[in-house]
C-alpha cells in the first residue's frame, strides 16, 4: 500500500503539473468513473451527452488495479468523477483529491461489514477497505441510491436541464420495477439460499433475504474440509445453484458443482449493465429460463 501512495501520488503531481497551462486535451473526458457499472448510470441519466472514461478497464480487476499517468491526467480535468467510494483504489483518489469534484456514491446506503473484506490476507485478491463490502451496484435498491447520488452531483451542474431529471426518473422507474421484478421471482421460485465462490452478492441477497453461501473462505483459497463443509450445507439446505467469477479457480468451483450435481453459471459483476447482469443472476438463482 505504502509504494502504491507513492506512485499515485507521483501521478498526481504530474497531473498538477501539466495542468497547470488550463489546456485540456482531446482525450481528457468529461466524466470519470471508476467501474463499468457506474458508467451505466451516469449514460442513463445524461443521455449520451458526455464523454466517460472508466478507469478499469473490461477484463481488469479493481482488486489490483492502479491508475495510469493518463488518467490521472483525465482526473484532473474531468468536471465530475463517479465511485462507489469503497474499493482500495478509490479511497487513495479520496484521500488524494480531496478538492476534487469526486462523487462517493455510497452515500446513504446501509454498508455491510463482513467476509469481504481481505486485507488482512497475504492473497492476490486483497483489495477492501475498512472491511466493507463494495459491491453495492449489484442490488437494484442500492442501485437507487447511487443513481439518485449521481443525478444530485449532476443537477447540481446543470439546474435547468429537465432531460436530465427526466431520464434519472425513468431511470429510478426502471429499477423500481426490476426490484419488483426479482423479488416476485424469488418468492415464486421459493429460493432461499444460493452458492458463490466469492461473496459479491451480499447486498443483492440481503435485498430478497436469500442466503449467500461463499465457497471462498474468508478471502481464501477453501481447504479440503471447508469444502466438504459447503457441500453438505448447499445440499442440506437445496441449493440448486452456484455462481463464480472468472478470476476465480475453477477447479474448485469444479469439485463442488460436480458433488452438487448441477453445472456452475460464470457471471461478472463488473458487466456494463448493471441490471442485466441483476435481472440474469435472479433468472440463474431461480432456475428460470429466458
Amino acid at each position: 500500500m505504502k509504494i502504491y501512495s507513492k506512485i499515485l501520488y507521483t501521478f498526481l503531481a504530474t497531473t498538477l503539473l501539466l495542468s497547470c497551462g488550463g489546456r485540456k486535451t482531446t482525450s481528457d473526458a468529461d466524466i470519470v468513473v471508476s467501474i463499468e457499472p457506474i458508467k451505466y448510470i451516469i449514460e442513463q441519466i445524461t443521455l449520451g451527452d458526455f464523454d466517460i472514461e472508466v478507469l478499469v478497464p473490461q477484463g481488469a480487476s479493481p482488486e489490483t488495479f492502479d491508475p495510469t499517468p493518463r488518467q490521472a491526467i483525465s482526473l484532473n480535468n474531468a468536471k465530475l468523477v463517479f465511485a462507489t467510494g469503497l474499493i482500495d483504489f478509490e479511497q487513495e483518489l479520496l484521500k488524494r483529491l480531496e478538492n476534487r469534484n469526486i462523487i462517493d456514491l455510497s452515500h446513504g446506503i446501509e454498508l455491510i461489514e463482513g467476509s469481504c473484506s481481505h486485507a488482512h490476507h497475504n492473497h492476490t485478491h486483497a483489495h477492501h477497505s475498512h472491511g466493507v463490502d463494495p459491491h453495492i451496484w449489484t442490488s437494484p435498491q442500492e442501485l437507487r441510491v447511487m443513481a439518485k447520488n449521481a443525478y444530485n452531483a449532476i443537477a447540481q451542474l446543470y439546474p435547468d436541464s429537465t432531460q436530465y431529471a427526466e431520464a434519472y426518473n425513468k431511470l429510478a422507474q426502471e429499477l423500481e420495477s426490476l426490484d419488483m421484478e426479482c423479488r416476485s421471482a424469488i418468492k415464486a421460485s421459493n429460493t432461499t439460499a444460493f452458492a458463490i465462490y466469492h461473496p459479491a452478492l451480499t447486498y443483492y441477497a440481503r435485498a430478497y433475504s436469500l442466503e449467500q453461501i461463499a465457497i471462498e473462505d474468508e478471502g481464501k483459497e477453501p481447504s479440503a474440509k471447508h469444502i466438504a463443509h459447503i457441500i453438505d450445507e448447499t445440499k442440506g439446505k437445496g441449493v440448486t445453484s452456484l455462481l463464480y467469477q472468472s478470476e476465480y479457480p475453477r477447479s474448485v468451483v469444479d469439485v463442488v458443482a460436480k458433488d452438487m450435481g448441477i453445472e456452475p453459471t460464470e457471471i461478472n459483476p463488473l458487466a456494463g449493465n448493471p441490471l442485466q447482469f441483476i435481472r440474469d443472476v435472479t433468472r440463474t438463482i431461480t432456475n428460470k429460463k429466458e
